[in-house]
């Protein structure tokens, strides 16, 4: 089928283990899993996880789950897999909750939406597979762009959504702060050093090594191809522009809201966050000092431990 994709990035992730000075470690881990979470998941349970197809409504949907519990469903920024969840940060989770993971159209297993990828149409596929997979109501937590399509989903499907975890993401109003263009060129760069470079600060090193290992111990490690990943940029564009339908409709939604990001956050300035968490009544608002864009793996020891208690 032409849209699977499915070749492992190896070089480029060696370039990436290089550049983030890994070596050989495949063991690295936030420290973040507990004793009480290690007894229940642990992250070799997450790596070892089959990848599934879902025949969903709108077409094939590629997806991970682990653990046990109320669902939660995780969706993954522009140009990332399922693999792009840290390993550790997923077993923590998965200690308390049902995890599902899932590609973004045109990636992995899950098809093309035509005849253009909108955020609305990628939330509207997420609806889809949580149909099919009888979730019921589900709290989501979305990273960058999947923080976008976790908002277009609470507007397009209220009733399939209890709670919200926005990190690191943009309001879709057209009043955001727009991504820096230095920035938002290392995000679709084949450099990975760049992407790496936008993703933790300097001094976030051993996260970024961290993360790196971790990611790693996914066998054939992928990320979108890059047809994927110029669709999805067009797709965010229009977002923040504030002409995707569903995003000034945000403000509307009526239901708990978790607004967390880095106050280094190259690619979505701390204004945004806060414009975000103040469009919903009673949203609550984190900022973590000194994180970037991948704050959730970078101080994922405070962060956890706050997403579990606003999931509670």
């Amino acid at each position: 089928m032409a849209w699977f994709q499915l070749k492992p990035i190896c070089v480029a992730v060696a370039a990436i283990a290089v550049l983030a000075g890994c070596g050989g470690s495949s063991t690295a881990s936030t420290g973040t899993t507990t004793a009480r979470h290690a007894a229940v998941v642990t992250s070799l349970d997450v790596i070892n996880a089959p990848v599934k197809v879902a025949d969903t409504a709108a077409g094939p949907v590629g997806y991970r789950e682990v653990g046990a519990g109320s669902p939660l469903v995780l969706i993954t920024g522009l140009g990332g897999s399922i693999d792009s969840w840290q390993p550790s940060f997923v077993a923590t989770l998965a200690a308390d909750h049902q995890v599902v993971m899932f590609d973004n159209p045109g990636v992995g297993h899950t098809i093309p939406l035509t005849p253009a990828v909108s955020i609305s149409a990628m939330a509207n596929e997420t609806s889809a597979l949580i149909s099919t997979l009888r979730l019921g109501r589900v709290a989501v937590l979305g990273w960058s762009m999947g923080g976008m399509i976790a908002q277009a989903l609470a507007v397009l499907h209220p009733a399939q959504v209890s709670r919200l975890v926005l990190a690191a993401t943009q309001p879709g109003t057209g009043h955001a702060r727009p991504v820096p263009a230095a920035a938002a060129a290392a995000v679709v760069s084949s450099n990975p050093a760049e992407l790496l470079a936008v993703l933790f600060p300097p001094s976030a090193a051993a996260a970024a090594r961290a993360y790196v290992a971790g990611i790693l111990r996914y066998p054939d490690y992928y990320q979108a191809p890059r047809n994927a990943v110029a669709t999805q940029s067009l797709a965010v564009q229009t977002w923040i522009a504030g002409d995707d339908g569903a995003g000034p409709r945000f403000g509307q939604v009526r239901l708990p809201v978790l607004v967390a990001d880095g106050t280094l956050d190259q690619l979505d300035p701390s204004p945004n966050d806060r414009a975000l968490a103040a469009s919903v009544p009673g949203a609550k608002l984190l900022l973590y000092p000194g994180a970037g864009h991948a704050f959730l793996f970078q101080d994922a020891a405070s962060f956890l431990p706050a997403v579990e208690r606003f999931l509670r």
